[in-house]
């Protein structure tokens, strides 16, 4: 028993006339005939009862028409997977996120991705930067959507910007500086700082001390959080304000108010760290998914 026989046996069926059924199939209808006698044969099973001019299948015909059915889109869907797959459109893109700065472009990049290859799953992985570049240099992450990781840190590792967001503080509604159209490092000097926890996030620590510096050193720490949803409700309900990217005011909405520094400050830069080498089919199209 071959597929075509199978695919002879459910055009007839569905037809219910073996003239339809050759034209239908562009075969002529003796060939025809004589394949569904012996697939038939093969069986033991008699599968349609004839008539002068149309055939109705038989109760077992009925079985093996659901069966024969199942077989043809299986094959159908095997051949669409290896063509996938040869063509980079299949397998797994694992992909470490930072939730706060990428709230904007995640979403985005994703969206195109998936209408592009659809048959390509990614897995999400919510880490800290200490976590996403251990992934990415231990190969169990394929790419990692974070902040620009400094120099030294990026050492083995090619980081692609996607987006650039102002530096801004974090407050509560009520608090004074809500009502500031802009604020200074120096006004932050006297507020107690609500940060990431340092084993986490070293880096931000690293920024935040160059940051203020110029000022004689860092305001006070009042919490440190290893997750942006304590580190907004910490603000919220007053114990501290922030420094972070404008972009956080998509997952605080109007819990916080975020208002921009007035200091000359490079702004948070959002995108892709991969490890240096030749990225791989998946990695380059999510790239230019994220742009």
């Amino acid at each position: 028993m071959e597929l075509r026989h199978l695919k002879y046996f459910v055009a007839v069926a569905e037809e219910q006339n073996v003239t339809r059924a050759a034209a239908r199939l562009h075969v002529s209808q003796p060939p025809l005939s004589r394949q569904i006698r012996d697939l038939e044969e093969e069986l033991g099973v008699k599968l349609f009862e004839r008539g002068a001019k149309s055939v109705r299948l038989t109760e077992a015909g009925k079985v093996f028409l659901d069966e024969a059915r199942a077989v043809l889109g299986r094959a159908t869907d095997a051949v669409a997977t290896v063509r996938a797959v040869a063509n980079g459109d299949h397998g797994q893109l694992r992909i470490g996120y930072a939730p706060s700065p990428t709230v904007e472009i995640l979403p985005r990049a994703l969206r195109r991705f998936q209408e592009s290859v659809p048959g390509v799953k990614v897995t999400l992985h919510d880490l800290s930067t200490e976590a996403m570049l251990s992934g990415l240099m231990d190969a169990s992450l394929d790419l990692a959507m974070m902040l620009r990781p400094t120099d030294k840190v990026r050492r083995g590792l090619v980081f692609t910007a996607v987006q650039r967001y102002t530096v801004c503080v974090a407050v509560q509604p009520e608090h004074p500086l809500a009502r500031a159209r802009r604020v200074s490092l120096r006004k932050l000097s006297s507020e107690r700082l609500i940060v990431y926890t340092r084993k986490d996030y070293p880096e931000y620590h690293e920024w935040l001390a160059k940051l203020f510096k110029p000022l004689g050193g860092m305001p006070a720490i009042g919490e440190e959080h290893d997750s942006v949803t304590s580190l907004i409700a910490s603000i919220e309900a007053g114990h501290g304000v922030a420094i972070v990217p404008e972009c956080l005011a998509c997952m605080s909405g109007p819990r916080l108010k975020l208002r921009p520094l007035d200091d000359k400050l490079d702004p948070f830069v959002v995108g892709l760290a991969r490890c240096t080498g030749k990225p791989g089919k998946l990695v380059l199209q999510f790239l230019e998914a994220a742009m």
